[in-house]
């Protein structure tokens, strides 16, 4: 079992590394818990209905609903899948359930890939993002702008600037994340998990720096 984790502020492109891995490597199951969350919800499972729960009374989901949900989702795969981490674990809580979870199938984390972004281009990045109301596709004014203005290229939908994607609740949100992930970024550093990447760098460029720290641990 190999174990890759993805960090990084929002904005920072994991998505778009986790997008390129899972096609480029394949192979790779992705864990993004925002995602497996609704699924679970959506489906009406146990743990779905009781995340459910927390989730309409505004508060968060505890970390152990989570990590069961994570746990779903590894009893799936076997000794020989490759699971892609993406925005978790975010706390110092999180990463231990995680390290007890795979102890317990005798596996651990090989990598950790920090995206390192500087505040200026997040705001930039997430500011100018446009999303399909219809089919969900991201799309940029500046970076990746659609063929027509405010039109979706993928399905003929209507974009739209999401409303958390203005400059003071952006800042607010990597506030949070900063000082939710600073401990976890030290913890991953002495343990000689963390490469930390420059994401401001071409996505060809950074790909590539990843690619060749895998392959090495492969070797």
């Amino acid at each position: 079992m190999k174990v890759v984790v993805l960090l990084g502020p929002p904005g920072s492109g994991k998505g778009t590394v986790a997008e390129r891995l899972r096609g480029d490597r394949g192979g790779y199951v992705h864990f993004a818990t925002g995602d497996m969350l609704r699924e679970e919800v959506a489906h009406g499972t146990e743990v779905g209905r009781e995340a459910e729960d927390y989730m309409k009374r505004g508060e968060l989901v505890p970390d152990e609903v989570i990590i069961r949900i994570v746990e779903k989702r590894l009893e799936t795969g076997d000794q020989e899948a490759a699971y892609l981490f993406d925005g978790f674990p975010r706390t110092l809580a999180q990463a231990d359930l995680l390290d007890e979870s795979l102890a317990g199938r005798g596996s651990k984390i090989d990598f950790v890939f920090f995206l390192a972004t500087p505040r200026e281009v997040i705001l930039q990045r997430l500011t100018g993002r446009r999303v399909c109301k219809d089919c969900g596709a991201s799309f940029h004014v500046i970076n990746i702008p659609p063929k027509v203005e405010g039109v979706c290229d993928a399905c003929g939908g209507e974009l739209y600037q999401r409303k958390d994607d203005n400059e003071e609740t952006i800042a607010n949100r990597l506030d949070v994340y900063n000082r939710q992930t600073e401990s976890l970024i030290s913890r991953y550093e002495e343990k000689g998990l963390l490469v930390s990447l420059d994401s401001d760098q071409g996505v060809d460029s950074l790909m590539a720096e990843i690619e060749a720290k895998l392959q090495s641990a492969s070797a």
